[in-house]
């Protein structure tokens, strides 16, 4: 997939977490510290129930520009649910375990991307 295509992705994810009230969105562009993905967006819910709807409106809003998940981590306890979209790796955390994992902080060397540069 090329650049301009993953990065509306990304535009149409932040757009996603953003509709259902996600806080704390952090992207990461790590496509040159890593062979996992290009994109890992790190966002916050307030409960269950939220991370839930975030995940199932991921599903839906990229789904209909053509990216699938390829697979889905934690749902049932939703406390930290990974969605893999292959080129993007979202991870939605409940607070606390945000907090406790601090992935952002983890993958540093990763460039942020600000909400603005998705034009």
């Amino acid at each position: 997939m090329e650049k301009s295509k993953i990065l509306e992705a990304v535009k149409v994810a932040y757009d996603a977490i953003d509709d259902k009230m996600g806080t704390d969105v952090v992207m990461l562009d790590i496509s040159e510290v890593s062979v996992l993905a290009d994109y890992f967006i790190i966002a916050t819910g307030s409960n269950s129930n939220q991370l839930k709807a975030i995940a199932d409106h991921l599903q839906d809003k990229l789904g209909a520009i053509g990216v699938h998940q390829r697979s889905m981590e934690g749902a049932q306890t939703a406390r930290w649910i990974l969605i893999d979209f292959g080129h993007i790796i979202v991870h939605l955390f409940h607070t606390e375990d945000r907090e406790y994992y601090r992935l952002d902080k983890l993958w540093a060397d990763g460039v942020q991307i600000l909400p603005e540069e998705l034009v």
